[in-house]
């Protein structure tokens, strides 16, 4: 038996009728949560609905003595974010933790990728995380406590035909470090994770980590993601708007860091010539630091206009 247990937590999983999410909401499950296994049932490219693979989810669970109800709504809409929460408080009667998983990938980039293209992963991984979030957080925020976990991706370091998923996925890292600040001390705590795994969302259209019985390598199955996540939304976990990367056996941490760079005796006649001369100092990765917030940031950047007395 796990010491990380979830009795008495109930948790909510967007887009766990397959793969990642599936995966999550199996072992909350098994942790001792009772688990509302959100999925609208569409394609990868995020088309159709089906409610089949958040219901077989919730099957599974159940065979197996665990607590768990089937949601269908689109959390792409604040009124299917909204009925996420809701399905957890009516059957439940509280909302511990929200893991937003549910997504979309529609291969495209510059000059084929179009405004709909950039939309429509904006829709499911921007706006769903968003509208789940929110209808969360008064609930988080009157019983101090709560854990969000936002779902972001290597991916948002850019492909060739990735433009809208690399957008809406670092997109994340801010929508955490934001949720953060809100949070104002209280005990919600709000991080993002970047899966490696193997799913249908994986692959390309044709191709085999698309089709509908792809089968992942054993190293990267979306289970080997599913600790990492479920820490993430434990109580002992106190951090909060930090990114980590989870699957085939590692596990990190991903961060954004400044370089000290090149620092002008006179700030105020800086021409471009300057910059082209410093660009290695500019660059140069060694004595970086990793700012906190805006304003640690600010206190670094500008240390030399506000000297300590």
């Amino acid at each position: 038996m796990s010491r990380f247990t979830f009795d008495g937590r109930v948790v909510a999983v967007t887009g766990a009728g397959r793969g990642i999410g599936r995966a999550y909401a199996v072992l909350f499950a098994q942790l001792g949560a009772k688990v509302v296994v959100n999925d609208l049932g569409g394609s990868p490219t995020g088309e159709g609905a089906n409610t089949a693979p958040a219901t077989k989810v919730v099957d599974r669970i159940r065979a197996a003595g665990g607590a768990a109800v089937a949601n269908f709504s689109d959390v792409s809409t604040a009124e299917g974010g909204q009925s996420v929460i809701d399905a957890a408080l009516a059957e439940f009667g509280r909302i511990d933790v929200v893991v937003n998983n549910a997504g979309n990938m529609v291969w495209a980039g510059l000059p084929d990728a179009d405004l709909a293209n950039l939309e429509s992963h904006l829709n499911v991984h921007v706006k769903g995380s968003f509208n789940t979030a929110r209808a969360a957080w008064p609930h988080m925020l009157e019983q101090d406590y709560g854990r969000i976990v936002l779902t972001t991706s290597i991916g948002m370091f850019g492909l060739e035909d990735n433009l809208g998923y690399a957008t809406a996925k670092a997109s994340m890292f801010g929508m955490a470090r934001s949720m953060t600040a809100s949070a104002a001390g209280r005990n919600i705590k709000v991080n993002c994770i970047g899966p490696n795994a193997l799913t249908r969302l994986a692959g390309k259209p044709g191709g085999e980590a698309a089709s509908a019985d792809f089968r992942p390598i054993p190293e990267l199955d979306p289970a080997a993601v599913a600790p990492m996540v479920a820490y993430l939304g434990h109580e002992s976990c106190d951090v909060s708007g930090e990114v980590y990367l989870a699957g085939g056996g590692r596990f990190s941490r991903l961060f954004v860091g400044v370089t000290e760079g090149f620092l002008s005796p006179e700030p105020a006649q800086v021409g471009v010539e300057d910059i082209a001369a410093n660009w290695a100092a500019i660059n140069d990765e060694k004595g970086y630091y990793v700012p906190a917030d805006p304003v640690d940031w600010s206190a670094h950047f500008m240390a030399h206009l506000f000297p300590a007395e």
